[in-house]
């Protein structure tokens, strides 16, 4: 009968034969400018934020209170260990 250690060198070569099949694809890929490793999130064409945070308090710990602007409104958000809630919400000031 055969022991459950016996395929374990197997199973390690293999993982490794696949991982060093994937490098070398994605490095080759890279070269030829098909691939590249870029993770950052995609911005907006016109190079203008959408939304920014113009102020934090902290209340306590685990409290505190945001000050948002997005597009052309400002929201005041509370958050807390239970979540987050729009407190107030007006126009922002040009």
């Amino acid at each position: 009968m055969p022991r459950p250690y016996d395929a374990m060198p197997q199973q390690i070569l293999a993982v490794f034969l696949v991982l060093a099949l994937l490098i070398t694809t994605l490095t080759l890929l890279r070269k030829k400018g098909l691939a590249s490793l870029n993770f950052s999130l995609p911005r907006r064409s016109n190079g203008t934020k959408q939304m920014q945070q113009v102020d934090r308090i902290v209340l306590t710990a685990h409290h505190s209170l945001h000050l948002v602007r997005v597009r052309d409104r400002m929201i005041l958000i509370g958050v807390s260990p239970s979540g987050c809630n729009a407190v107030e919400s007006f126009p922002a000031e040009s």
